[in-house]
């Protein structure tokens, strides 16, 4: 083992906040009422518990508590990572336990602890714990974590996550230990005392078990020590010596320890993998060795399965047993433990008493449940278990060897057979590393590492330190993570003498508490310094008497024999601060006394006893008198700055170096007393020059770097503070500081009177340089010193780092720090064109440095220069700006995770500006080359390699959509942008500005927030209208508006969201108009005139009876409005769903007088009401949205208490089944509902239950309904007595769960139920059309579409037998199962042999329809057609002529077309023709047949044109509607007598729904309007069935509130023949042809397609256009129509692309070619489409025309938009709050300001354009162009740095113009602006060029340059016009003799011609200069 690496000289800092510390627990615990507390107040006196000093009092009462009471509280803390995501504050989390009660608080510096959770259990807490445990979600890999607490009783786990979800876990054993890892719980097992005396010879148990969810089992643990062999030896962790440690998370590692050996080791933690999972298991399951030793395993594996939810293991079982057989022996080998604990318990002691919790198995899931009572050998009969006790009597497996086979045999028999499934495996454990056992152990042996941590030091070496007591040595082995970072290396161990030690993470340390007492700060194992407590002894801690226990000999204390000596006199040489007169004075940090190493002294005072809880820099030191102290160590650099460039240092110096300066700069920064932080550059940049070799004294700026603190106790002597009050010195220094020149020499904006400042500067830098003026001798460097050899390396890397700082707005003046220590390196070490470039950047400063130290040559060989440092020096802006001129670049260095905005930048130009496809990704070596240095550290190495492998897919994308998503993914955002500088930003905005034109609809959140376009970014999230209301407060008030109070009564309809409605039809008010016409809750008005004969009592038998034709209405309007409030509504869990009643009552006018039906006076049907609360149920139950959140306890708590409302709740459960809510209910309740044998619930829940469950083909499902249909029961079965009712449901649901699936077995049972004959005794007699209707229905819905070819069903014939069914025929013998069924025939109703057409045919022909949906199959349609001659017509019924047309039309589904010619083709020819009057014809049966073939073909019509609001389809139904309501209107006429009423208003009910159906969701006048008349019709033959139809027909106008439509799916169209079935029941009770239930299937085919625009600023729907673009089809070709949005969109198949128009709003285009995922997933959260208005445009609700828009204005005054443009107005046009701020600060005049009207006018110009080309951002870059010229044309500007950025800005414009004006729309800047302001500039450099062209001569010649403006602008004009340094070119350029000439030389130093040509005069002689350049005038090239 190797020593302390290397040892700083002693030195001190101070550690800060101090404070005393009490876990915040205990303060709560003492107001918590639990038993601990109880017994503290006994014990205390009443007037010391409510003492004021709480603390004081709880610490002394503690101290009589018993001790084995104090032994319980314990506590922990950790960092907080819970809630506070928002601030990212740093807090502290505690837990705490005592007694019963576990609290969990959090508290930080600036926020006083609070309680977050408290819990209290029922036994004393054992341990409390956090801990994460993942829970994979089902279908794919990703976990998510449930952060949790894990409470230990002594007999189960209690688990509360933060999510709220509690488990209790028994434990199958006692636990010793339990420890949180990554992947869940690891519980020690505790060894019993005999266990490990006497050691059976088969497998031990296990010892070490994981718990990876507290649902799981819990398992055993693999472990796998390295070994010689290494494969073999996977085994169960069952070793009794092993005993852990410790465990961490990252990385997953346990220590243990060996209690045998006295070693410890580490493991590796993870999953186990398959093969050692089958070794393991296949080793335990072999009955190799000893019988008892496969036992041992198998038994384990039943005994912690039974165990686990019965019992705890107590003593009980023993004596139980002893007591039970009669024979009592010891317990020893592991066989009994397993083998008895378990049953014997539970058969004879199980006495309630001993553990009350214990029995109750927690009912977290049924799996757990069933384990629980595992049939295997929970109850074992007592003679068995006698039997066992009597053959196992040996306590030890010795011994009686006859015994052994017979008892292998019975285990094997009896007991192991039913329960040998081993538990499984999840985690292994791979041995890493183990102490070397030292040999001959000259040391006693070494005890259980006290603590172990993990720490790292500060060149991010990791270490896993572990504190050895027995020693007092804390022991560091250091860990390296291999390259495939799955393994871990461990090279080294290192010891340090410690008595405690603690890691502080965030800043690579420990705190190491030596045995003398003293605190020591070490980073790894290098020892920084000690660390001074302030206050220790100061008299605010009181002092106690009592002498500390000494435990350590005497001769032991400090390390080395002598270092103690040797620390303390150099501390108090050199730190040991002087004495201070006052000791509490508030400034003062530290107090004399720090004697700590006086080791006598320690006898009276406290002294460190140990340290506990460390917290990022934060630690406890517990005192020796009990009290605890919490101080902070302080952070290694505060600034920004020091903090980069440590970093840099650090990467590119070796380990050992690196390693020294930090140490070196730790101490010298913490010193006691430190710095201020505006100090901390200054001295950092003395340390490090000092470490270089300079003296910092001699250097002239270096000088003025003083501050109060001594640097190092080498350099500086002692000295005390000086006083506070304050001198001249003090004035003249902070004159002369380097501060206040950084200051002066950077006026923010450029100052008004520049001379002076000017002026000011330049006088105090000449006095500066006088003070080191050439005669003072020249100064040397040391070259001992410890960084002088890395000088090269260190000033390159510092270089970079410089360039980095420069593309940071907000680092950028740090630069300016940063460049004068780079100025000095560069200087001396004479690299010129290093400073020309600093001196360019910054001129105003550096001319103030002149003085280089010299570096002897002898001495320059020491130096390392390292490859990487070249003479041309990197410049990031030159690099960009060659990329623009779209020069050759070379690779640009950087510093890998330091100069990471290098990196973006220079990828982000690769990308965009050179177009590299690939710069991101395997091109990234072209753009940058990595430094390599000393040190590379692995960390940052593979963090890089991770970022840039980010490989986004790209389809040929445009550069500006891949550099957006690129610089996403390197999380890059706006933010970032902002402090760009606006230069080089340019390219980037202007990518941002091109996507956000046509953004890409898939881009994700991030992506969209970049290019600014909160629309999209919004919709990527997922929120509904209602849900957005919640979140948004002001956003959707989906309250409907206030009512009257005739309103209250709730109608069920005010969920519709009003705000919507109101767009759609914003000119009227239909929708109340409907609400109005469909509400049933309020009595209607009977108005009936007594006439004068009338008496009293048959005027009311008049009102009543007219009441009852009302009520027929009424009670069918549930049906409609089930349809009206579809999907409207989001619950609230915790209140039953407000059911509208169904009100059947009525108010007679005048007097308003009830009229009520129940008064006897007439007779009323019975049941009347029974299905219409069904369809009321319903109703209320659809309002529901599928998105809402309904469980199995919601659905149960809505059943009603009474039974009258039995029937509604009945309705309510289909309703749930059609919005998908019914999967969530419990198997449990169906089952409930089921056996109440209540015939409504039964229809509704199978219904329901099918629907949700639709084409699944569910085997639970299918069980439940074959028990309701006897078709499917086995022929033997029990004949069930099940409503017919009910069986009709059932075998619809059959046809539901199978649809489309083919199903043959239930396709040939349907398929005979179609025919199901009349049974003897009455059965399937009554209602027998609807089952055959049924199951017709259901057979077509499971071979839905599939036409001819049903695979495997050739030979049921289905075709034809559905042929007989529908025109008759011999019945078939009845085949199969059901032959036995069917013998006898019925006695009532004789049928015959022949099939009974009335009863089968409207089944088998919509059967027909069904199946042969949308194939064209003409041969099938033939079949269909409606008979040619007059005698064949007579056998057909007209209403099945209707059913006929109707399945002939949609199975030729493409010939049907939206006009009356082809309703009218359907009619056959013999009726169209001309009548031959002498014939005989039956007039009735035509005209009948001719109305219901128009019926039915209208009813094909709306199926076909369904939800597609087509005009031509629309037309033409409301014409023949038109035409029927005329025939009816002729009543009591002859064609309405032939025709029949009833036929009549059949025909009119199916051309309405069909005109609904095209219309549907649209809310169409014309159809309201009809459906108003046919309301008010209620006398007469009008029935309850008309009145539904009219109603379902309003229902379907407004599905769903305007938000739904139908689909035209194959499903959508089955569901729809179902619910419109063309014969509508006569009465409210009538279910004979069609079962009333079904009505409501027409849910089935909603879809919702509107869509919806919400403004994203103001979350308000609002009108938007839309184009929306048809896919080509063979009607039409592709198409484009414009539509206003909120609207309908035609069904999604059908289109290509869905568009937000502009101009007002910002485009967004949905490519639905590609997919159409996104757009549904859109349509289906209420339809909301987030827009974003552009700038300057207002809605169009308030702006319908558009001419109030900013661009409006500005046509009018075509002249000049400016002008027009008043800035006042700007609040009109945009709601951006910077825009208006500026408008209202920048461009109005105000007394207050200085400026000119033309800047004013600038200003206005400025914000006029960023508004109309809609890009606000580039406000700022405008502003910043103009200032910077405005610097330069008054000559005020100190650096060059705007002159680099409107440079990039003007090789940006011209690259982008030489593409051709073509690309003018591209480029941001696109006004005049840019030419204006380059003109400017070249104005003023031209103007300075000619009157001095002396300097730029005399600079090119190298002499030395005077400092004064001159210099200033010389360096401007250099930058400005991309002239390299030309110091060593001046020959070459000189003397050139032509132009000529001069553009060859210069072609080589990559001069731009055109400012070649203004250096031209002043490189060629005067003389002949102006004669070359007579035909070019200057300004030509200026363009």
């Amino acid at each position: 083992m190797s020593e302390v690496v290397y040892e700083e000289t002693a030195t001190m800092i101070a550690a800060g906040e101090l404070q005393s510390f009490v876990p915040f627990g205990r303060e709560h615990c003492r107001n918590h009422p639990n038993a601990f507390n109880l017994q503290l107040r006994e014990l205390q006196p009443a007037s010391e518990l409510w003492s004021s000093d709480g603390a004081a009092g709880l610490v002394g009462s503690l101290q009589e508590v018993s001790l084995q009471e104090r032994e319980r509280e314990c506590w922990q803390l950790r960092k907080g990572c819970t809630g506070v995501k928002e601030e990212d504050v740093e807090f502290e989390e505690e837990l705490y336990a005592a007694g019963n009660v576990v609290v969990w608080s959090q508290g930080s510096r600036t926020q006083a602890s609070s309680v977050y959770k408290a819990f209290t259990v029922d036994s004393p807490v054992q341990q409390a714990l956090w801990c994460n445990f993942a829970v994979s979600h089902n279908n794919n890999d990703e976990e998510e974590v449930e952060h949790s607490v894990c409470i230990i009783q002594s007999s189960c786990v209690n688990v509360h996550t933060v999510t709220g979800k509690d488990f209790i876990s028994p434990l199958p054993f006692q636990v010793s230990n339990v420890w949180s890892t990554e992947f869940g719980l690891l519980l020690e097992r505790k060894n019993t005392v005999n266990e490990t005396q006497l050691h059976s010879p088969g497998d031990p148990l296990p010892t070490v078990f994981s718990m990876l969810h507290p649902l799981d089992e819990i398992a055993p643990i693999v472990c796998k020590p390295s070994g010689l062999f290494d494969g073999s030896s996977v085994q169960y962790a069952s070793d009794s010596t092993m005993k852990i440690v410790f465990t961490c998370c990252r990385p997953s590692l346990v220590v243990s320890y060996d209690t045998v050996q006295g070693t410890h080791s580490v493991w590796a933690l993870r999953k186990v993998t398959h093969d050692e999972r089958s070794k393991v298991l296949r080793c335990a399951s072999e009955p190799v060795g000893t019988p008892l030793g496969m036992m041992a395993s198998g038994f384990l594996t039943s005994h912690l399965r039974n165990m686990s939810r019965l019992d705890s293991p107590g003593g009980s079982a023993v004596t139980g047993l002893g007591s039970g057989s009669g024979t009592s022996f010891a317990v020893g080998s592991p066989l009994h433990y397993s083998v008895f604990h378990s049953h014997q318990n539970k058969i004879i002691t199980s006495s309630p008493g001993v553990h009350p919790r214990v029995h109750s198995p927690s009912i977290s899931n049924m799996a757990a449940l069933s384990r629980a009572h595992s049939p295997g050998m929970a109850a074992p009969s007592f003679s068995g278990a006698a039997r066992f006790n009597t053959s196992f009597h040996s306590p030890s497996s010795r011994g009686h060897h006859g015994l052994l086979p017979s008892l292998n045999s019975t285990i094997n028999e009896t007991v192991l057979i039913p329960e040998m499934e081993p538990i499984i495996p999840d985690l292994c454990m791979e041995q890493l590393w183990s102490e070397t056992v030292t040999a001959g152990c000259h040391r006693e042996m070494n005890s259980q590492a006290s603590k172990v941590f993990l720490t790292s030091d500060l060149c991010e070496n990791r270490y896993l330190c572990f504190l050895v007591e027995s020693h007092q040595q804390l022991r560091c082995v250091k860990f390296i993570e291999s390259n495939d970072t799955s393994q871990l290396i461990f090279p080294s161990v290192t010891t340090i003498r410690a008595k405690d030690a603690e890691p502080l993470q965030n800043i690579d340390a420990m705190l190491v508490l030596e045995a003398c007492g003293s605190l020591v700060l070490y980073t790894g194992v290098t020892r920084v310094s000690k660390v001074f407590v302030p206050g220790l002894l100061s008299p605010t801690i009181s002092l106690t008497n009592h002498l500390p226990h000494l435990s350590t000999p005497v001769e032991n204390v400090s390390t080395p024999t002598n270092a103690g000596s040797r620390h303390i006199q150099r501390l108090d040489e050199d730190i040991m601060p002087s004495p201070v007169s006052e000791l509490r004075s508030p400034n003062i940090k530290h107090h004399e006394a720090s004697f700590l190493e006086d080791y006598t002294f320690q006898q009276t005072t406290p002294y460190i006893h140990a340290l506990r809880d460390p917290v990022c820099n934060r630690v406890t030191l517990e005192l020796s008198s009990g009290t605890m102290l919490r101080i902070s160590v302080p952070e290694i650099a505060t600034s920004e700055l020091v903090r980069k460039c440590l970093q840099a240092i650090r990467f590119i110096l070796p380990k050992e170096a690196a390693m020294k300066v930090l140490v070196k700069w730790y101490n010298i920064y913490n010193a006691p007393g430190g710095p201020s932080a505006h100090a901390e550059w200054n001295q950092f940049v003395t340390c490090f020059l000092t470490l270089m070799g300079y003296n910092t004294e001699r250097l002239a700026w270096t000088r003025h770097l003083h501050f109060e603190v001594p640097l190092s106790p080498v350099i500086a002597a002692k000295r005390s503070r000086p006083s506070d009050g304050g001198s001249d010195e003090d004035w003249d220094y902070l004159l002369a500081s380097h501060y206040h020149r950084q200051i002066n020499s950077q006026p923010v904006f450029g100052s008004v009177e520049s001379n002076g400042t000017n002026d000011s500067i330049l006088s105090e830098t000449e006095g500066l340089s006088s003070a080191s003026s050439p005669s003072s001798p020249s100064l040397k460097l040391d070259s001992s010193a410890p960084l002088f050899p890395h000088i090269p390396a260190l000033f390159y890397v510092l270089h970079l780092l410089y360039q980095e700082l420069q593309l940071d707005e907000l680092h950028r003046a740090r630069a300016c720090s940063l460049v004068c220590l780079l100025q000095q390196l560069a200087r001396d070490l004479q690299l010129e064109e290093y400073v020309d470039l600093y001196w360019r950047d910054y001129p105003s400063l550096m001319s103030c440095f002149t003085e280089s130290c010299i570096i002897d040559q002898a001495l320059i060989g020491q130096m390392q220069r390292p490859s990487f440092l070249r003479s041309e020096p990197p410049c990031v802006f030159s690099w960009l700006s060659r990329c623009l001129r779209g020069e050759e670049t070379p690779p640009f260095p950087y510093l890998p995770s330091i100069c990471q905005r290098t990196r973006l930048l220079v990828l982000s130009y690769a990308l965009y500006i050179i177009g590299n496809d690939n710069a991101t990704a395997e091109d990234v070596s072209k753009y940058l080359v990595k430094l390599s240095a000393g040190q590379k550290s692995s960390a940052t190495e593979t963090h890089f390699r991770r970022q840039s492998s980010v490989k986004v897919k790209f389809s040929s994308e445009s550069l500006a959509e891949q550099l957006v998503v690129w610089l996403t993914s390197e999380g890059f955002t706006l933010k970032d942008l902002e402090s760009v500088p606006f230069g080089v930003a340019l390219p980037i905005r202007e990518a941002i500005y091109r996507c956000r034109e046509q953004p890409c609809s898939g881009w994700s959140e991030d992506v969209c927030l970049l290019i600014g376009r909160q629309d999209l970014t919004k919709q990527a999230h997922k929120t509904t209208l209602a849900k957005s209301r919640a979140s948004v407060g002001s956003g959707l008030s989906l309250k409907p508006p206030a009512t009257t109070e005739a309103d209250e009564e709730e109608d069920g309809m005010s969920d519709i969201i009003q705000e919507v409605t109101g767009l759609i039809w914003s000119q009227d008010l239909r929708v109340q108009e409907v609400r109005r016409l469909l509400q049933s809750s309020r009595p209607v008005r009977v108005s009936v005139v007594q006439l004068p004969e009338v008496s009293d009592h048959e005027y009311i038998e008049e009102k009543e009876n007219k009441l009852l034709q009302l009520c027929q209405r009424t009670m069918a309007l549930p049906v409609g409005r089930g349809l009206f409030t579809l999907f409207s509504y989001h619950p609230v869990p915790t209140e039953p769903l407000p059911v509208p009643k169904l009100n059947l009552t009525g108010r007679a006018p005048p007097r308003n007088t009830m009229v009520d039906l129940n008064s006897g006076n007439i007779d009323v049907p019975p049941n009347m009401t029974s299905w219409p609360s069904f369809h009321n149920g319903v109703a209320a139950g659809l309002k529901i949205a599928p998105a809402s959140q309904v469980d199995s306890a919601w659905i149960a708590y809505n059943k009603p208490k009474s039974p009258e409302l039995a029937n509604e709740y009945a309705g309510f459960l289909m309703a749930l089944g059609l919005n998908g809510h019914l999967t969530k209910l419990a198997t449990l309740n169906i089952h409930d509902y089921l056996t109440k044998g209540h015939e409504m619930t039964s229809i509704g829940l199978l219904l329901g239950v099918s629907s949700a469950k639709l084409g699944t083909m569910d085997m639970s499902i299918t069980r439940l309904l074959s028990i309701h249909i006897p078709a499917l029961l086995p022929p033997t079965s029990t004949e069930l007595d099940v409503p017919h009712n009910v069986q009709v449901a059932a075998v619809i649901g059959i046809g539901l769960v199978y649809q489309g699936t083919g199903h043959r077995h239930n396709a040939e049972v349907l398929l005979s139920e179609i025919g199901r004959p009349p049974g003897p005794e009455m059965e399937y007699c009554t209602d027998r059309e609807s089952y055959s209707l049924a199951a017709g229905l259901a057979l077509g819905m499971v071979c839905l579409g599939h036409g001819s070819n049903l695979i495997g069903m050739t030979d049921l014939n289905v075709p034809e037998q559905l042929y007989q069914y529908m025109v008759g025929g011999h019945r078939r013998a009845q085949t199969g199962a059901s032959r036995e069924r069917h013998k006898s025939p019925s006695y009532q109703i004789k049928e015959g042999d022949t099939i009974n057409v009335d009863v089968t045919c409207p089944g088998a022909t919509l059967a027909l329809a069904m199946i042969y949906l949308k194939t064209n199959n003409r041969s099938i349609a033939d079949w269909l057609k409606p008979p040619d001659t007059w005698f064949l017509l007579d056998f057909i019924k007209p209403e099945f002529l209707l059913l006929r047309t109707l399945a002939r039309c949609i199975i030729m589904w493409d010939e049907i077309l939206p006009n009356t010619e082809w309703v009218e083709s359907n009619i056959p020819q013999i009726m169209r023709g001309n009548f031959d009057p002498s014939e005989d014809y039956n007039m009735e049966a035509m005209v009948q047949a001719q109305d219901y073939i128009t019926a039915g073909a209208c009813m094909a019509l709306g199926l076909r044109f369904a939800g597609s609001a087509n005009s031509d389809a629309f037309d033409c139904l409301y014409e023949l509607a038109m035409t029927f309501m005329k025939i009816i209107s002729f009543t009591g006429t002859g064609p309405v007598v032939a025709r029949g009423y009833y036929n009549l208003q059949t025909a009119l009910s199916m051309i309405l729904l069909a005109m609904s159906m095209v219309m549907s969701g649209t809310g169409n006048l014309k159809v309201l309007q009809l459906c108003r008349f046919l309301h008010k019709q209620t006398g007469g033959e009008m029935n309850y069935g008309f009145h539904m139809a009219h109603h379902m027909t309003l229902g379907l106008l407004f599905l769903g509130g305007g938000r739904y439509t139908l689909s035209t799916s194959n499903s959508a169209i089955a569901a729809l023949l179902c619910a419109l079935y063309p014969h509508f029941p006569s009465h409210s009770t009538d279910n004979r042809y069609h079962l009333q239930a079904l009505r409501h299937l027409a849910v089935l085919a909603a879809e919702p397609r509107l869509l919806v625009p919400v403004d994203v600023d103001s979350l308000k729907p609002c009108y938007a256009l839309l184009e929306v673009t048809y896919k080509e089809t063979k009607w039409y070709d592709e198409t484009t129509v414009e539509l206003m949005a909120p609207t309908m969109l035609p069904e999604l198949h059908l289109l290509k692309r869905v568009k937000v128009k502009g101009p007002r709003y910002w485009e967004l285009s949905v490519d639905l070619s590609k997919e159409t995922q996104h757009l549904k997933s859109i349509l289906s959260r209420d339809g909301v489409l987030y827009v974003k208005l552009r700038a300057g445009q207002l809605p169009y609700k308030d702006d319908p025309q558009g001419w109030r828009s900013l661009l409006a204005t500005a046509v009018n005054h075509r002249n000049n938009g400016v002008r027009a443009f008043k800035p006042e107005a700007i609040s009109t046009f945009t709601s951006e709050p910077a825009l208006i701020s500026f408008a209202e600060f920048f461009c109005k005049a105000s007394e207050g300001m200085k400026h000119r009207e033309d800047t004013l006018v600038l200003f206005s110009a400025m914000l006029y354009e960023c508004v109309t080309q809609e890009c606000p951002e580039m406000l700022p870059t405008y502003v910043a162009i103009e200032q910077a010229v405005g610097a330069l044309r008054r000559g005020d500007l100190q650096q060059t740095f705007p002159l680099w950025q409107l440079r990039l800005v003007v090789e940006l414009w011209d690259s982008r113009m030489l593409r051709g004006p073509a690309n003018r729309h591209d480029t941001l800047l696109t006004s005049e602006f840019l030419p204006v302001m380059k003109n400017a500039v070249d104005v003023a450099l031209d103007n300075w060029l000619r009157d001095n062209s002396s300097v730029l001569r005399s600079y090119m010649r190298g002499e030395v340059l005077c400092r004064d403006a001159q210099s200033i602008m010389l360096a401007c004009f250099l930058v400005y016009r991309s002239i390299p340094c030309l110091k060593n070119t001046h020959t070459q350029l000189e003397g050139c003799s032509s132009f000529g000439d001069l553009l060859s030389r210069s072609s080589q130093l990559g001069i731009p011609l055109r400012d070649l040509l203004r250096l031209t005069p002043i490189l060629l002689d005067s003389a002949s200069g102006s004669q070359i350049l007579l035909g070019f005038p200057l300004q030509a090239f200026s363009s």
